[in-house]
């Protein structure tokens, strides 16, 4: 319960930065913390899962109506890396846990820290979520959604399978 009470003013600002960057340009500059962390996330995963990122930016360009915040170009993005480093952001949430858990053991209270922190924790809500263009790219993965149908079929239905007594080494 602490920690959700230390993560709502970081809510609130994540609530009220996307509202007012739709309005005001200005207050995109204020996603710069979380769309770095965001394309940092797709950049390494796709160093773990050999998709060969290129290149990274987090200069906002106009695009249509709105802004392209960022970008990470990949060089060799196929059906079994392409959705967990377009979905990669989805572990941002756990920066702002973590914070949360570090800040708020034993007694606490709120600090100016805690008030700076919330500026850099509210960007990370925002960008956790993929983009579209990250979901267009996760599609690539349909065959890794069969096999992990199948695994879960397989796991649920056969018990046997998984309740091995491994000899001991």
């Amino acid at each position: 319960m602490d920690r959700l009470l230390y993560l709502t003013p970081s809510l609130c600002l994540a609530l009220a930065i996307w509202v007012l960057s739709r309005r005001y340009v200005v207050f995109t500059l204020l996603q710069l913390p979380g769309t770095l962390c965001h394309e940092l996330a797709h950049f390494l995963a796709g160093l773990l899962t050999f998709a060969r990122p290129v290149s990274l930016s987090i200069i906002p360009r106009r695009e249509g109506n709105g802004y392209r915040l960022g970008e990470v170009k990949l060089a060799n993005a196929s059906w079994y890396n392409s959705a967990p480093t377009a979905l990669a952001p989805v572990l941002l949430v756990l920066i702002p846990w973590w914070i949360a858990v570090l800040r708020t053991r034993g007694a606490w209270h709120f600090t100016p820290l805690d008030a700076g922190l919330a500026f850099l924790i509210a960007p990370q809500f925002l960008a956790c979520w993929p983009s579209a263009a990250d979901w267009k790219l996760a599609m690539r993965s349909w065959p890794l959604l069969i096999i992990a149908g199948a695994g879960g079929y397989v796991w649920t239905h056969y018990p046997w399978l998984h309740s091995w007594t491994w000899p001991a080494a």
